[in-house]
C-alpha cells in the first residue's frame, strides 16, 4: 500500500480534552449528540482526525490518478459558525430528506448545520444512514 497522501490523519489525541475546549455550549451539546448518533450507525468510537474532526471508521480510497490514502467514513467538526457534517460520498440527491429535516447549507461533501434542536434529528440520521451504506458498498475494507 503507498504512503496516505491525505493530509488529514487520525489521531490519538482525546476526543473528550478536545469537546471539553470548545467554546460554545452548543457545539459542545452537538458534539455529544452527533458522537452518540454516529457510534451507534458506525458502531466505531470516535477519533480525532487532524486539530478539529471527529471522526468515525477508516476507509483507503485511490484514485485514477495514483493519488491514494485513508479517510474517516463519517464525522463532523464543530465550527465557531456551523456544526459541519461530513457525508463521505458527496452530495448525493438527499432533497427530499433535507425538505424533511430543516435548515441547513450545503458543500461538496458537507452539511452545515447551526443547532441540531432546530432540525429534524431522525432525518439527519437517516441520511449519514444512506451515506454510510454508500460507503461500505463503494469500500468494503
Amino acid at each position: 500500500m503507498a504512503k496516505n497522501q491525505n493530509k488529514t490523519q487520525a489521531t490519538e489525541t482525546s476526543v473528550e480534552d478536545y469537546i471539553a475546549q470548545l467554546e460554545h455550549p452548543k457545539r459542545r451539546r452537538d458534539s455529544y449528540t452527533l458522537i452518540e448518533i454516529m457510534k451507534r450507525l458506525t458502531g466505531e468510537e470516535p477519533k480525532l482526525w487532524g486539530p478539529s474532526i471527529i471522526g468515525f471508521g477508516q476507509y483507503h480510497y485511490k484514485y485514477d490518478s495514483g493519488r491514494e490514502g485513508d479517510f474517516m467514513r463519517t464525522g463532523f467538526a464543530p465550527r465557531k459558525a456551523n456544526m459541519v457534517i461530513y457525508i463521505m460520498p458527496g452530495y448525493r440527491d438527499y432533497g427530499e430528506q433535507l425538505a424533511r429535516m430543516g435548515k441547513h447549507k450545503i458543500g461538496k461533501s458537507c452539511l452545515y448545520l447551526t443547532d441540531l434542536e432546530k432540525i429534524d434529528i431522525n432525518v439527519l440520521e437517516e441520511i449519514i444512514a444512506d451515506s454510510l451504506k454508500y460507503m461500505r458498498e463503494k469500500y468494503p475494507d
